[in-house]
């Protein structure tokens, strides 16, 4: 008797060759799903490839304001990821048309397909917010269980882990600053969640096991002011800076300035979004709607920091090693 070998389901990731993508993708991988990486420019995801078997993993192209590419990249699928969201506006990379349009768009694709549905968004989100950041992440999440009554939605904290933009941008400016700001103080409160662990509760969504029609807060073990976050930074890297408060108004200024720049340092918006603390909420604490309640122990950063801010303090060039996104 001939027997038949089952393919293994196919996940498709719009944003999978970012930050977080890179390191679902090897969850996945190890899985053994096959993985379709969705981004603008398929050149930049070659690196993915090693993670898996030959063939396993390929990239396609897809641009979030251009409904067909969207289209075309969850032919097939039976999962559908939506990691793409942007720090500041650039050019036609928009707020309103990467996370609000682009995520209904991705959402209503997946749908027309019978795909499954994860997204993942931030603590923050919120549609009254003045931050234009925090109210296009909440018409993602809308748009997502609007389309899907069963998608799962995922909100992180800070993320930090090799090539993370918080962590190591301020090592990056300890090493030429006197001084590192303190905006508005320095007193806005986080809760920084390990990439690896955000990838794994979302590698589990991917398998089915994170009930649907939810929203889940992804933070880690600790809740640190932005000024304690500061001091991490230095005390890894072993550099003694001047811990220098910025007043909101000052802060706003000088958003207003670098936000003209292609790769700003601060912006208004992200000033605006500072005003606000990003931790975990005690509604999601009690429901079991945190990476506890999903059975996954959250890591520190005492352990994982040194891991790369050493290097990016010794080198100036972020962990690239695919041995260092595991």
């Amino acid at each position: 008797m001939t027997s038949v070998t089952q393919i293994p389901p196919l996940v498709t990731i719009f944003g999978g060759s970012g930050f977080v993508g890179r390191h679902l993708v090897q969850a996945l991988a190890r899985r053994g799903y096959r993985i379709r990486v969705a981004v603008r420019n398929p050149n930049v995801a070659h690196h993915l490839q090693p993670l898996g078997n030959v063939g396993q993993i390929h990239a396609i192209q897809a641009n979030l304001r251009h409904r067909g590419s969207i289209d075309r990249a969850v032919q097939g699928a039976d999962c559908v990821v939506n990691l793409v969201g942007i720090l500041h506006e650039s050019g036609k990379q928009r707020f309103d048309a990467i996370q609000a349009d682009g995520a209904r768009a991705v959402a209503e694709a997946a749908k027309s397909v019978g795909a499954r549905l994860v997204h993942l968004s931030s603590i923050g989100a919120d549609p009254a917010s003045e931050s234009s950041y925090a109210r296009t992440k909440a018409a993602g999440e809308q748009a997502a269980f609007e389309t899907h009554k069963d998608a799962v939605v995922f909100r992180s904290s800070i993320i930090f882990g090799p090539e993370d933009d918080f962590f190591n941008r301020f090592a990056n400016m300890a090493r030429f600053s006197p001084f590192l700001p303190l905006i508005g103080g320095g007193h806005t409160k986080f809760q920084p969640v390990y990439v690896g662990d955000v990838a794994e509760a979302l590698a589990r969504a991917v398998d089915g096991k994170v009930k649907g029609g939810r929203v889940y807060e992804l933070g880690g073990p600790r809740v640190l002011s932005f000024r304690e976050c500061m001091q991490t930074v230095l005390e890894v890297t072993e550099r003694k800076r001047i811990l220098l408060p910025l007043p909101w108004a000052i802060a706003t200024l000088m958003g207003s300035v670098f936000q003209i720049l292609p790769k700003p340092l601060l912006t208004v918006d992200q000033v605006v979004q500072l005003k606000v603390d990003n931790i975990v909420s005690e509604a999601a604490e009690k429901d079991g709607r945190t990476l506890r309640g999903l059975g996954i122990q959250p890591q520190g950063m005492d352990a994982i920091l040194p891991t790369y801010l050493w290097t990016y303090r010794a080198t100036g060039q972020f962990p690239r090693q695919t041995s260092e996104l595991g």
